[in-house]
């Protein structure tokens, strides 16, 4: 019976238009995320304590705020929509505080010369333009993922246009390590005087080409599931969140798997120090037939794995439960877990052809794990919506995608909140940083060998917490309720719902 209803869908060009503007947005959320700590931790040298508190308090309130703007978006009726009005007229916005963010003092020079007046300053700017370009953040990231659900009726073309907005999202955003950081460290790496000049003129090449991109997302999307007439209130939307029984179990389960925001965190740290000695310009050194082969089987793997799993998720789809689906996941946290043992078996030696080679299975198999993860999730939040419209009458696709941002960004709150009490429990912090920077330049010192405790902090952050995240992350979601025969039926009376809606308006 519901294959004979008519389901209303986007065109090519419309889902075209879309995924580049998706991964415009998320070039912006990668330049912030991995580039923007990077640059705060490792050139202008802010306190790693400080640090991660301004991280986690933002995104904490990111997380709180996320609902509201859900609220908000499903409050919204304009002739464009509810969620395109928002894809028009914020990239502009974020793009002009996501600059903001990198126009700062140097807290290093500062520290240095004992002046703590300015050490204050440089903070207190690095916290307030931060939360700021969060708060912007929200305002389009909502609407973005939310107008899914709204632009097709059509199970799987929707699952085709989440998979494929988790490859683009993937793929833009690894275009922040092509666009800033080369440019950043243009000369002589993070030590060099002019590195963080060199990250401002990166951020702001990169942010205006990537803002440009995102406005095409509310240019050629159209939005076609009827708007609910009902609407909710502040209070009544965080009610929702967490009386919905499945969407409440999903809520859950990212916050356990929080850790795994560490990957994002550590992971460019990580790799300039210990394989590029400070100098993230040797990884783009192909005259070096070693660093090439690195760069492809540890860059590589990752994504390869990541890509191909979202690449067949539309035909897993067909023949597995996508809570099947998303449970498998967990298994990927062993060989996550796995990373650190082979470290600290073997803690200067990951730079062996040989140990790349192991690497790069584990981190290929960690790869298809988060790829699953991400986009089971926006699948499994999609079909809560349809649940919950079914059984309520209310379609609360505005409320229900905060949801994927809360977690996303109470995840990251935690997550630097861990990556800064082992950064300081090691002494990775501040003038130390500075220290290391100036002796690695002098080509004394490997990172490998003389700051080990450093290394093995970074080991550490980038797989054990994350692994341990991933497995128990499955424990709420063993008994959700929305099966794929019952998801095919609450889709089925949905659209036939929504075509007699039209018929009746166009009657009238």
């Amino acid at each position: 019976m519901g294959s004979k209803i008519k389901r209303n869908t986007y065109s090519k060009k419309e889902a075209a238009m879309y995924l580049v503007g998706l991964g415009g947005q998320n070039m912006i959320y990668n330049i912030i995320a991995t580039g923007l700590y990077f640059y705060f931790q490792n050139v202008i040298c802010l306190n790693a304590v400080a640090l991660g508190w301004i991280m986690a308090l933002a995104r904490v309130w990111d997380a709180i705020n996320d609902p509201m703007m859900g609220t908000i978006v499903d409050k919204t009726k304009t002739k464009w929509g509810k969620c395109r009005p928002y894809l028009l007229f914020v990239p502009p916005v974020v793009m002009i505080i996501t600059i903001a963010t990198f126009l700062n003092g140097n807290y290093a020079v500062a520290e240095r010369a004992g002046d703590s007046t300015k050490m204050v300053l440089i903070t207190a700017w690095a916290a307030i333009s931060y939360i700021l370009w969060g708060m912007s953040y929200t305002i389009g990231d909502i609407p973005l993922w939310g107008i899914i659900p709204r632009m097709t009726e059509d199970e799987g073309d929707r699952a085709k246009l989440i998979s494929l907005a988790r490859i683009f999202a993937s793929i833009f955003g690894a275009t922040m390590v092509i666009g800033i950081i080369p440019i950043s460290q243009a000369i002589n790496g993070p030590e060099s005087p002019n590195a963080q000049k060199g990250f401002i003129i990166g951020a702001v090449v990169t942010t205006v080409v990537a803002s440009i991109l995102f406005e095409l997302a509310g240019i050629g999307t159209k939005e076609r599931v009827p708007v609910s007439e009902e609407t909710k209130t502040m209070k009544e939307s965080f009610k929702l969140m967490w009386s919905c029984k499945p969407f409440r179990r999903l809520l859950i389960s990212g916050v356990l798997r929080a850790p795994i925001q560490l990957m994002t965190i550590v992971v460019m740290t990580l790799f300039t120090y210990y394989y590029c000695d400070g100098d993230m310009n040797k990884a783009f050194d192909f005259s070096n037939p070693k660093m090439v082969v690195i760069l492809l089987i540890i860059g590589g793997g990752f994504f390869i794995g990541q890509f191909g799993i979202m690449g067949i998720f539309p035909y897993l789809i067909k023949k597995i439960d996508v809570k099947t689906l998303y449970n498998l996941s967990a298994l990927a946290g062993i060989p996550t877990g796995l990373i650190f043992l082979l470290y600290k078996l073997h803690p200067t030696e990951l730079d062996e052809v040989k140990y790349v080679a192991i690497l790069g299975v584990l981190i290929l198999i960690g790869g298809v794990g988060f790829g699953l993860v991400m986009v089971c999730q926006s699948m499994m939040i999609s079909d809560c919506i349809d649940y919950e419209e079914f059984h309520n009458g209310f379609r609360p696709d505005g409320i229900f995608f905060s949801g994927q941002s809360f977690i996303t960004k109470l995840s990251a709150g935690i997550s630097s909140i861990i990556s800064a009490y082992v950064y300081n429990a090691v002494g990775y912090t501040g003038k130390n940083i500075d220290d290391m920077n100036q002796a690695l330049a002098s080509g004394v010192k490997h990172f490998a060998t003389d700051y080990q405790n450093y290394s093995s902090a970074m080991w550490f952050l980038l797989t054990v917490p994350a692994a341990v995240g991933m497995i128990i992350a499955i424990i709420p979601t063993i008994k959700y309720e929305i099966t794929k025969g019952e998801h095919e039926k609450i889709l089925a009376s949905l659209i036939e719902k929504h075509n007699a809606e039209k018929a009746e308006t166009t009657e009238d």
